[in-house]
């Protein structure tokens, strides 16, 4: 049976990588609907070439430009948040491939659990601002949601078959990202187009520079601890500059279940639309014989502090996951439009979490509330008042 997508961030890096599974087999998978945020001509492209009931642009003001340059489809034209909240729950849509960037991959993820679509879930923000309300509504809704990005697929593939009480340790590994032998001197003067050098992995602006500042790990270590319900404590973050091992699982009995593979996200990516089931593909293999070694090393809190402050967001709970979050959001921009240094980053996502308002038990007005707040704070010191 064909099975209908919506790609959320069809434009972007996984959108982009599912619609080339989509093309490879096109017997098992249809494109029922893409969504971008403001990238009208990628995805009026995509359009021509899919042929999707339904194409939206997050951006409302540039409905009259898609709907104009799509005049001659046969196709809804929709546009701003309200209409993604409600693209997701059309009935023939059976996956939902959520690879919006950031906070605004939130409520459309929360609105296709509500209508039991299976999640193929790439915005790892979603688990980070509000993990626990996504993990009770999939319980409530017989939701399942399935991880994309390739640290928790490796998990999610180590644990078939294995019974998850059994898990003594998980293992979530880092490539180190392009400053991982840099000195704290060395990083006060790198610049955006230095970050956006990662040395594995082909990803888009905003995530690579995450990854640059690990504060991409310290999201994952969150979203781990969501999708596999284990507490932070059995989560260690291993630095793997090869990024050939993706992630493990330790044991009770001390046995190690590893996924290893080229860092191609094809892999990941198809592994969630098609499990249980594994289908054959022609992605990079990953050769052995030519590795001259696979090493680990132990994360550096010092020079990489984003990973240290998304540890205490989670050890200090309610909604302080969701202000380091928007924190980093508005850092991260502000980097990589040059308002604001690499290691200022961290500084000021620190003082955002020390003045935004604690809310130990919040409820997704709270998460929408303290979105704003935060992003308020930290624009504030981005510009210095």
């Amino acid at each position: 049976m064909v099975k209908n997508l919506c790609i959320l961030g069809s434009t972007g890096s996984i959108g982009t990588q599912t619609l080339d599974i989509v093309r490879a087999y096109p017997e098992r998978y249809s494109v029922y609907a893409i969504c971008a945020n403001r990238s009208v001509d990628k995805l009026v492209e995509q359009a021509l070439e899919f042929h999707p009931e339904v194409v939206c642009i997050a951006d409302e003001s540039l409905y009259d430009t898609l709907n104009s340059q799509l005049s001659t489809l046969n196709c809804k034209v929709w546009a701003g948040p309200d209409a993604i909240a409600e693209l997701v729950t059309m009935p023939s849509i059976d996956i939902v491939v959520a690879s919006m960037v950031g906070y605004a991959g939130l409520r459309p993820t929360i609105e296709a659990i509500k209508a039991g679509k299976t999640i193929a879930l790439a915005n790892k923000e979603t688990l980070v601002v509000a993990g626990e309300i996504i993990c009770e509504l999939a319980q409530q809704y017989h939701t399942p949601i399935l991880p994309v990005d390739s640290e928790h697929s490796a998990i999610f593939q180590s644990l078939v078959g294995e019974d998850r009480s059994e898990i003594e340790k998980i293992l979530l590994t880092a490539s180190g990202g392009p400053f991982r032998t840099f000195t704290l001197d060395q990083m006060r003067s790198v610049t955006a187009d230095d970050a956006l050098k990662h040395p594995n992995w082909e990803m888009g602006a905003k995530i690579t520079i995450d990854s640059a500042s690990m504060m991409n790990k310290g999201f994952e270590v969150m979203e781990a601890k969501w999708l596999f319900g284990v507490p932070v404590e059995k989560i260690q973050v291993l630095v793997h500059p090869q990024s050939i091992v993706h992630s493990a699982v330790q044991f009770s009995d001390g046995a190690i279940k590893a996924q290893l593979g080229a860092p191609d996200m094809h892999l990941p990516i198809q592994y969630a639309l098609s499990f249980p089931e594994r289908l054959a593909s022609d992605f990079p293999r990953a050769d052995l014989f030519a590795l001259k070694n696979l090493t680990f090393e132990q994360p550096d809190l010092v020079r990489f502090p984003n990973l240290a402050l998304a540890y205490e967001a989670m050890h200090r709970g309610g909604n302080i996951p969701c202000v380091l979050n928007a924190a980093n959001e508005v850092v991260n921009l502000a980097f990589r439009q040059g308002r604001c240094g690499f290691l200022q980053m961290s500084d000021i996502i620190a003082e955002t979490m020390n003045q935004a308002d604690f809310i130990p038990k919040p409820t997704y007005e709270d998460y929408v509330a303290t979105d704003t707040a935060a992003r308020r704070i930290a624009e504030k010191m981005v510009n210095g008042k």
